[in-house]
């Protein structure tokens, strides 16, 4: 006697060699033995033989209309000989029975699984829904296919359009579009990026980065809601007229010098800070922008300013204008420009004139200063802040050592066209604007940790620097105190120090207590924003060095080795491996050969021709 069981989740067949009642020791069609339980058994049978069952059975199944068997079924559980036999019309033979359970058991969509052997048959609303479901992964899974063969015959589809920022940015492993892609790329052994846009998807390499940027960090877009600036309260002008220094490009103009002589004979020197906080309260609607935004966000040839543009013009230390300013007064030595004494005030400034690196670099430089040349705008006033920059420089234990200057570069994108400029950092210009800062966020940070004024810090020890609301040294500035305080309509920290820095000067309560927990919040979120802008400053800086290569047809470079196969371009700030570079002693010049750009994975392949010199 021969049976038809189900045993895992399956139907099997097999010969009965010990029938033990509640159990069978069976031999199936391959030898094998086994043990079954009796309520496993669906069928007993003598013909035909185990594996002609199983076919036969199986064909029967393939050839009931399962539409017609549930239209047939009752509406109640029932037992699957019972409706084989209300299918077939008759008493069904074990083939046919063995058929329609089959069936019944291969439909889940149209029949519930009760039992062993019992079933119930779906509710027609569930039947509908569950088909309509089976049908749309039907039409899903096709237009996949169709997605995967354009994309690997580089074609665009039609339908990806609205989801492209979707599938380069955060791509949804649970989409068709992704799923599609990811088919695509392995079958072209291409990257998703690469793939688009050998599709045509990206026609700007550039817009790529940026919007890879905006879709993370800004996705509500750049733009800003109407703000209007607060009135603030009419402040004493001071008498001094002041100017900037900064780059070209520079609207939001943060800082400003004045030079005066004293009856005493002494100078005052003033450092002059734009003053948003006056007329942007806490938590007011200025403040909410600029507090999700954190920083100004640089790129070559553009920016994303942190306030808004009716803001920035309402502060900026623009020329022929009278501006608010928190200014920091010091008292400097006629001979020795050593610093007597310092005042801080909050004041309405003139500002008689922006000078630009540009047009000041070629007059106010080592060589002019010390050809004695002070044939131009403001040189007497530029001057004197030279020399006494170097004193400031000098008294926070830096060495002038001008042997071992780095090179600092500037990028000019006009018409998608990239000039790359070189400055010597610590020039006259650099030093005068760095020093006067330094001086002015040290003592600014002294004031707020004397007065017991919650402040945010920037402090290094054993080489690490960290955001910190404690006062603590700057080693690598050399100074006991720093707190950003010098850009505050470019970074949220200076605008946030600058609120404390006036509620000292005018013995106001401070808009943070010591230990709040705001403070440490903007700390952690400034940090975070600032470190991400700075990686995409950094890595769009690559972006247009690698497109001047290709710009200016560059097929063969000098560069200096840095360590084991990483070198630096010269001229341009590029840094790449170099595969081919046998071992090579740091600082070596090396000729290289450019193999390729690639604009997206913002690298290059170069290969090693020559070595210029050794180094020594």
């Amino acid at each position: 006697m021969n049976i038809f069981y189900e045993e895992d989740g399956g139907f099997k067949v097999g010969n009965i060699l010990t029938d033990n009642t509640t159990s069978l020791q069976v031999e199936n069609t391959h030898g094998k033995r086994s043990k079954i339980k009796s309520a496993n058994v669906m069928l007993r049978f003598a013909q035909p033989g185990l594996s002609e069952f199983l076919t036969q059975a199986e064909q029967v199944a393939a050839d009931i209309d399962v539409e017609f068997l549930w239209e047939a079924s009752p509406p109640d559980e029932f037992e699957f000989g019972t409706l084989a036999q209300e299918y077939f019309g008759h008493a069904p033979n074990p083939i046919e029975a063995a058929g329609a359970l089959i069936r019944l058991h291969s439909s889940p969509m149209h029949f519930y699984k009760k039992g062993k052997g019992r079933y119930k048959a779906a509710p027609p609303e569930a039947l509908k829904s569950a088909l309509a479901s089976v049908e749309k992964k039907r039409l899903q899974a096709e237009l996949q296919a169709r997605y995967t063969e354009q994309l690997s015959n580089f074609q665009m589809p039609a339908e990806f359009a609205e989801h492209l920022s979707m599938v380069l940015y955060k791509p949804d492993r649970n989409t068709i579009e992704v799923k599609a892609l990811e088919a695509a790329c392995a079958a072209t052994h291409l990257s998703a990026a690469h793939l688009l846009e050998k599709c045509g998807a990206l026609p700007s390499t550039h817009d790529y980065h940026l919007n890879k940027f905006l879709f993370e960090n800004f996705p509500r877009g750049t733009g800003f809601p109407e703000v209007s600036v607060e009135e603030h309260p009419e402040l004493p002008q001071a008498a001094v007229n002041a100017f900037s220094i900064d780059d070209a490009s520079t609207t939001e103009i943060d800082d400003a010098f004045s030079v005066e002589k004293l009856p005493n004979g002494n100078w005052r020197i003033g450092v002059h800070i734009a003053a948003p906080t006056l007329g942007i309260a806490p938590n007011s609607p200025i403040d909410a922008i600029a507090a999700q935004r954190m920083s100004t966000v640089y790129m070559p040839g553009d920016k994303i300013t942190m306030l808004p543009d009716n803001v920035v013009q309402a502060f900026t230390l623009c020329a022929d204008k009278v501006c608010p300013a928190l200014s920091l007064y010091v008292e400097a030595d006629a001979e020795t420009l050593a610093v007597v004494s310092s005042e801080s005030r909050v004041e309405r400034l003139h500002i008689a004139a922006n000078l630009r690196h540009d047009t000041l670099e070629p007059l106010f430089n080592e060589e002019t200063l010390a050809a004695g040349k002070l044939d131009y705008a403001y040189a007497p006033e530029l001057k004197l802040l030279w020399d006494f920059a170097q004193k400031l420089e000098a008294g926070r234990g830096k060495s002038a050592d001008n042997s071992t200057q780095q090179i600092d570069y500037t990028f000019n994108v006009e018409n998608d066209r990239i000039t790359i400029g070189q400055r010597l950092r610590g020039s006259p210009i650099d030093k005068v604007v760095s020093e006067l800062m330094i001086l002015a966020n040290s003592m600014w940070g002294k004031l707020l940790d004397d007065h017991k004024v919650a402040g945010i810090y920037r402090t290094q020890n054993n080489g690490k620097v960290k955001m910190s609301t404690v006062a603590a040294p700057h080693q690598g500035l050399g100074v006991a105190h720093y707190a950003w305080s010098s850009s505050p309509l470019r970074r949220y920290v200076d605008l946030v120090n600058q609120r404390q820095i006036i509620s000292v000067l005018r013995g106001a309560p401070p808009a943070y207590a010591k230990n709040d927990t705001a403070l440490f919040a903007i700390l952690s979120s400034f940090d975070a924003a600032y470190t991400i802008y700075s990686e995409f400053q950094r890595d769009m800086e690559r972006y247009w060095c690698l497109r001047w290569l290709l710009q200016e047809n560059v097929k063969h470079v000098e560069a200096s080795v840095l360590r084991e196969n990483l070198v630096k371009l010269a001229n341009i700030p590029l840094i790449g491996r170099i595969s081919s570079l046998p071992e090579t002693p740091p600082n070596t010049k090396v000729t290289l050969e450019i193999v390729s750009v690639d604009l997206l994975d913002l690298n290059f392949d170069a290969r090693h021709q020559a070595n210029v010199e050794v180094a020594a």
